[in-house]
């Protein structure tokens, strides 16, 4: 066999061997002590264990990353290799690129130099440290957009909370939310009623960004309206005219849970009804039980003509009810076990005096998914409690 068709096996079994199968103790064998690649890295000439450590960072990144050889050409002690790269980016992080799950094809052309049967150098004519900086120039600004769109979300999310709590005496409520970085749709309102009524409202549009939080704004605005329009006892009623209203103004394939209710403080009564919401916990006194508040209703935005039942219900002193979002019961540990609707339900049950309810849970949340917790949506609490001595 000539050295010419020597270099190019050598060069074959870099590439099968090393680059396809990562595997580093043959990288030893096959290059040179004082190797070096003026291309694989940005910026710096690569010796033998930056292309070591590349070829790591490339399996740990891709889940089939794969080298094929379409042609090779040897003079001398030069071997022209051209390669297809074809990966999938959906493992780790890769030199500042964050995984997309983006099926990449790459064509390379790398002219290698062998003496004495060992790699020297290598280059590679189409760029592949080039390749990578434009990639993660694009990953920045992708980035940038979607932090925009992020920031625009927040605020119109934020600009839609209430804010203030309204005081009603021998009344306690506690508002409690804490977005994800991703925001979605969750809102809480309160209204004003005649006859010292006030209206409380716990929702989620479907979906994240900016869309979620203009639905959540407009539905905000649409119960605000109805709720001053009708002025009436049944939360029913207004679940029934932000429907028809809200399903001409937004995306066919979204929608938005609501649980609204409305509070005489004087009495302790609270009706209340739900378009599909996740039901609320009345926590009783004296045996310490948590009671769902149930009510059959669609979500808004989906059908017209629908229909809400209404319930009712008294709070006694030191009684008290929980609204809340998703974000709560469908948080995972690291393990993927869900926090839950019978987990919460029992720490309501068992809830004392001493802190407020919304500070237990959350207390409880953090020690059930340990730290590190990525919150994967908007966690959104209210707290309705009647005082134990009303004043």
């Amino acid at each position: 066999m000539s050295s010419e068709e020597n270099n190019k096996a050598l060069v074959r079994r870099f590439f099968e061997e090393v680059a396809n199968q990562g595997n580093l103790d043959v990288a030893d064998e096959l290059l040179a002590p004082d190797f070096v690649d003026y291309d694989v890295i940005p910026e710096k000439v690569a010796d033998i264990e930056d292309v070591k450590r590349n070829i790591a960072e490339l399996q740990a990144s891709f889940s089939d990353y794969h080298f094929s050889i379409e042609e090779q050409v040897a003079e001398g002690d030069k071997v022209v290799t051209r390669t297809i790269f074809n990966s999938t980016h959906d493992q780790e992080e890769y030199r500042g690129v964050i995984p997309s799950g983006a099926r990449i094809t790459m064509e390379t052309v790398t002219i290698h130099r062998v003496i004495e049967g060992k790699i020297v150098e290598a280059r590679h004519t189409a760029n592949t440290a080039g390749f990578w900086q434009q990639r993660l120039q694009r990953e920045r600004i992708e980035r940038a957009r979607i932090e925009q769109e992020l920031q625009v979300a927040r605020s119109i999310q934020q600009a839609s909370l209430p804010k203030e709590v309204p005081e009603l005496e021998g009344w306690e409520i506690s508002p409690f939310y804490q977005p994800a970085r991703e925001v979605g749709g969750d809102f809480y309102d309160f209204h004003l009623l005649s006859d010292g009524r006030l209206g409380l409202v716990t929702g989620d549009a479907t979906g994240k960004g900016v869309p979620a939080a203009l639905v959540m704004s407009t539905t905000c605005g649409m119960l605000q309206l109805a709720a001053q329009a009708l002025d009436s006892s049944s939360p029913g009623e207004v679940l029934e005219r932000v429907n028809e209203t809200l399903l001409a103004r937004i995306p066919p394939n979204m929608f938005v849970t609501c649980f609204y209710a409305i509070l005489e403080p004087e009495s302790g009564s609270l009706s209340y009804a739900n378009a599909g919401h996740d039901l609320p916990y009345l926590r009783r006194g004296g045996d310490g039980d948590a009671e769902e508040l149930r009510a059959r209703g669609m979500p808004l935005g989906l059908m017209p003509g629908m229909s809400y039942e209404e319930k009712e219900t008294i709070l006694q002193a030191g009684e008290a009810a929980l609204f809340y979002s998703d974000g709560l019961v469908e948080a995972h540990d690291p393990r993927g076990e869900m926090f839950g609707f019978p987990r919460l339900r029992a720490l309501i049950a068992e809830h004392g005096e001493e802190r407020s309810l919304g500070d237990f849970l959350m207390e409880e949340l953090y020690s059930f998914v340990e730290e590190g917790w990525d919150q994967e949506d908007d966690i959104t609490l209210l707290t309705l409690r009647r005082s134990a001595s009303p004043s």
